[in-house]
């Protein structure tokens, strides 16, 4: 946010004004439900930005997609009953036991992707209801974190899960949840959690624009990558084509870790680089 500002500035002092406009956005609850701010940006003040720069950690590279993501839950039913005697009941946390294993299994033969790399599958959340600790468990949910690769689909995610064995013996119900919580003013902006893939092409004249930038000002080529984990960009582009590529301060892996960093020469070399975009971009169309 800082780089993003301070170019502005250097844009203005150095009169590298020109026939476009320049809107930085400082969006909110993209921790919780990345993208929900575009789409509010998008859907209700009826801004469509040509293209867009992400200044998420790159490691001042320039990251051309992500792989998508869901939020999954499984539910089990089951009946309580006495612990004394629990031949009486169905104990829904046994019947989850199969599923989490074939869940494990499931997670090692997913989709590949040359370029995003690999879709994944982890259990994040466990739940259970039961009257007592001496009562049997009358029903037992997971949350999934499902990374979704190029190539998959929210549809296909859910069905491959609903397709296990397990699940069809413990008549489980699998479904998508949804984002309700309200942001800081009180507004609730409901949204399903899939979070669309998206990638942009290397020869888009967005993907061009950076690299000719990055070249212009540090004399070498740079390097060409994608994120690991998720940003805006899958509303941005994945929900709304809006091509959008990133580059910003800090390296991915520490990012929302408790060693997390910001180099001062990050933040320097991002405000120069947003300097010159948006007229490099211009120039760019012309060619």
């Amino acid at each position: 946010m800082a780089s993003m500002v301070y170019a502005g500035k250097i844009i203005k002092d150095l009169g590298l004004e020109d026939e476009y406009t320049l809107l930085v956005t400082g969006t909110v609850q993209e921790e919780d439900c990345d993208g929900l701010c575009w789409q509010y940006i998008i859907e209700e003040s009826k801004i469509r930005p040509e293209f867009v720069v992400s200044t998420e950690p790159t490691d001042c590279q320039i990251y051309r997609g992500q792989r998508g993501r869901m939020e999954i839950r499984i539910d089990v039913a089951g009946v309580s009953c006495h612990g004394s005697a629990p031949e009486r009941g169905d104990n829904a946390i046994f019947k989850m036991g199969p599923i989490l294993n074939q869940l494990e299994g499931l997670s090692h033969n997913l989709k590949d992707d040359e370029f995003l790399g690999k879709g994944t599958l982890t259990v994040s959340e466990i739940f259970f209801t039961s009257p007592s600790r001496c009562a049997v468990a009358d029903s037992c949910a997971v949350s999934i974190d499902r990374r979704l690769t190029w190539g998959e689909s929210w549809e296909g995610a859910l069905e491959e899960i609903r397709a296990l064995p397990a699940v069809q013996e413990a008549n489980a119900v699998v479904s998508m949840y949804e984002y309700n919580r309200p942001a800081y003013t009180g507004l609730v902006y409901p949204t399903e959690c899939y979070f669309p893939t998206w990638v942009i092409d290397e020869e888009h004249v967005a993907t061009k624009t950076l690299e000719a930038s990055y070249e212009l000002l540090f004399d070498k080529k740079p390097t060409v990558d994608k994120w690991t984990f998720s940003t805006n960009g899958v509303s941005i582009m994945g929900r709304y084509g809006i091509p959008v590529i990133g580059f910003g301060p800090g390296k991915e892996p520490e990012a929302h870790a408790p060693n997390e960093k910001t180099w001062k020469d990050h933040l320097v070399t991002c405000a120069a680089m947003y300097a010159v975009i948006p007229q490099m971009y211009l120039h760019q169309l012309k060619k």
